[in-house]
């Protein structure tokens, strides 16, 4: 079943419209309604491009967070070879909302860290809705030393809304925590590459990818705050979001130009989830490339060029 955004809603009536037909015509065999299914096909697929031509950073934002978006958990699935979870920070817990572990890409050995938020009720109350909490971010510190002990590159996959602002974590010390965690990215002496592939929320996302590449899927987000956080505070009315997200540059193209991204790696028409194995390849192609972009580069060079990489960042969007 197909899930809906509520800007798809006249293409939801079309391609419902069609279906049904479909669904006479299985139940009558003399009935003969594929002309008039195949223009209700051809209305719909005119209509989703046009829908997807020109989307508004808040329609952007919809999409980043679809239901159906391919996870980190079906990233590492389908692109990843002989992976192998590794779990727990040696302190506290393992924290269900980050995985990762090692990993072939092709033929290259690497290490995968990610934010995974669930598929449906039980696995999205079980991931935290992908908000990390203390022991989740430790846990990617640990993976990152073991990914530089071995001279591994780093993967990181971002889908978080942000780190876990709960009482408990906060008492566990969760500032620290991320703050650790973007220090160890910075500090790892192995080619880091990062790609938002649904929303990049507030630090929790930054201390994933202080990485030397950083791509977005076309239709992901990254920002200091959700729309809606930021429409509470600047305007205390949260029902202010489309122009808070229009205000907050959030949106993969913003962000390129700003020098934040690296990378926009393009997705199928009307978003990743609508042809998942095609977004997933992409987006192993574009990894690919840019850790051969890293080839060669000593520990050194590539901890230089990630430092210089984020005390650069808005000056190309400024001088412009």
């Amino acid at each position: 079943m197909t899930n809906y955004l509520d800007f798809e809603k006249p293409l939801a009536e079309i391609e419902g419209k069609a279906e049904e037909l479909r669904a006479l015509a299985r139940a009558n065999d003399e009935m003969d309604i594929e002309a008039e299914a195949a223009a209700l096909d051809k209305k719909a697929a005119d209509m989703l491009v046009d829908l997807y031509k020109s989307l508004t950073p808040w329609r952007k934002c919809q999409v980043a967070r679809h239901p159906a978006r391919p996870h980190c958990k079906d990233y590492i699935e389908a692109l990843f070879t002989e992976y192998t979870p590794l779990a727990g920070d040696r302190n506290f817990a393992d924290d269900h909302a980050v995985m990762g572990g090692l990993a072939r890409l092709g033929d290259r050995p690497v290490m995968v860290i990610g934010h995974e938020k669930g598929h449906d009720t039980k696995s999205r109350i079980e991931r935290n809705f992908g908000m990390a909490r203390p022991e989740g971010y430790r846990k990617a510190v640990r993976l990152m030393e073991l990914a530089h002990k071995f001279g591994l590159p780093v993967v990181t996959l971002v889908d978080t809304a942000g780190a876990y602002p709960g009482k408990g974590a906060e008492e566990r010390g969760q500032s620290e925590a991320i703050a650790r965690a973007t220090e160890k990215c910075l500090q790892i002496g192995v080619p880091l590459v990062s790609v938002i592939i649904g929303e990049g929320g507030s630090g929790g996302a930054v201390a994933f990818a202080t990485a030397n590449r950083v791509a977005m899927l076309e239709h992901s987000i990254y920002s200091v705050i959700s729309p809606e956080g930021c429409a509470s505070i600047l305007w205390k009315d949260g029902g202010k979001m489309r122009e808070a997200a229009e205000a907050l540059r959030l949106t993969a193209q913003d962000l390129q130009k700003l020098g934040v991204a690296d990378r926009v790696i393009t997705e199928p028409l009307g978003g990743a989830h609508r042809d998942r194995e095609a977004a997933m390849a992409s987006v192993a192609t574009t990894i690919e490339s840019l850790l051969s972009e890293l080839d060669g580069k000593s520990p050194q060079k590539l901890i230089e060029d990630r430092r210089r990489k984020f005390l650069d960042i808005g000056a190309k969007g400024l001088a412009a």
